[in-house]
């Protein structure tokens, strides 16, 4: 059976595909086909973002394949600039025009903190509560089925968790082999937020890691399968990325098993240091541990 046929139950009930198809860094005009192509070769969960600046190119990617809206599980995520319950409500109203649908199957919260105070002392937790209400009100008039967060450590979920009156039910995370956070993952799952794991290939740099590379051969699948195959066998759900046709399509091709010793190996890797062009995104600097 195919990954791509697969479900985690949200604790909200909702079903969620267990790996979806992320868009960053794709132009809007040019995002149109690859996630057309992902959805005929039979991805189910499409991953964008406001900050993408792609939504529009997302919708009409969605309607040119062949199949139905209800079959897909859309995500996009609510500006990290946004911290007022009015602008959150006008930006979700927003979200849902430019990608020209009814409604979204998630929404999350892209960061704790604006991008330009990323990992200051300032957590915005007002801030937070104050669009999480917006969320939370969309949510409940069926603009929204999931409502979540990302990059939130967990003083910020601790937040929501204790002000809020609707359950975050994902916190979405950068999550690969050599840099997984391990605590941050055991307090997420303890309080039934499911993880995602963005940047499952290190934003490509895992590619050139000659001891991961080693232990994919072994398995006679790509560095990248395995690097996907690890953030699942840790109940967490991967959002690789591809241009690229093939590549999209073999991204979903993990259905093997990595043994608990090889398992142990990649969890105890020597962490990445350098992520190459994207090192200069804040995401890339911060220890959510």
């Amino acid at each position: 059976m195919s990954i791509l046929t697969e479900h985690y139950t949200l604790s909200n009930g909702v079903k969620i595909p267990k790996i979806a198809f992320g868009t960053w860094l794709v132009e809007d005009e040019q995002v149109i086909q690859p996630v057309t192509d992902a959805i005929n070769s039979g991805y189910r969960h499409i991953d964008t973002a406001q900050a993408y600046e792609n939504e529009h190119g997302v919708g009409e990617g969605i309607r040119n394949s062949n199949v139905a809206r209800e079959d897909i599980f859309v995500t996009t995520k609510l500006a990290a600039e946004v911290k007022t319950y009015e602008e959150a409500e006008k930006a979700i109203n927003q979200s849902l025009e430019t990608m020209g649908v009814d409604y979204l199957d998630m929404m999350i919260i892209h960061s704790p903190q604006p991008w330009a105070d990323f990992n200051s002392e300032n957590r915005y937790f007002e801030g937070n509560l104050e669009a999480w209400r917006a969320m939370e009100e969309a949510y409940n008039d069926g603009k929204i089925r999931a409502i979540g967060v990302s990059n939130f450590g967990q003083e910020d979920l601790e937040n929501i968790l204790q002000n809020g009156t609707v359950k975050p039910v994902v916190n979405q995370v950068l999550a690969h082999i050599s840099n997984t956070p391990f605590n941050l993952i055991e307090f997420c799952q303890k309080n039934d937020i499911l993880v995602e794991a963005y940047s499952p290939v290190a934003h490509g740099e895992i590619l050139n890691n000659q001891e991961i590379k080693d232990l994919a051969e072994k398995y006679n699948v790509s560095t990248a399968q395995l690097s996907i195959r690890y953030c699942l066998q840790l109940g967490l759900l991967p959002l690789p990325k591809s241009e690229n046709p093939d590549h999209i399509r073999s991204n979903a091709e993990v259905d093997f098993e990595i043994s608990a010793e090889d398992m142990d190996k990649l969890k105890h890797m020597e962490r990445i240091k350098d992520y190459g062009d994207a090192s200069g995104f804040p995401v890339f600097e911060q220890d959510l541990n």
